[in-house]
């Protein structure tokens, strides 16, 4: 029993060693996926349909309906 509990703990230190770059690279990733997503919002929100949909939500909400 000793010798198989050593053995797992060797390969469980193996693949915590193994994964040190991998929250970094997840960073990065999610970090990319956010630029791109707010691109998109800023290219959408330029657009005039989508101001006068704002302006007139922001109005009707104001105006209390």
């Amino acid at each position: 029993m000793i010798e198989r509990t050593g053995r797992l703990g060797r390969k469980l230190r193996w693949r915590l060693a193994e994964d040190r770059g991998a929250a970094t690279a997840e960073y990065a990733i999610t970090i990319l996926a956010a630029v791109g997503f707010a691109g998109l919002l800023v290219a959408l929100l330029k657009g005039d349909e989508v101001k006068a949909l704002l302006a007139d939500l922001v109005h009707r909400a104001l105006s209390g309906g």
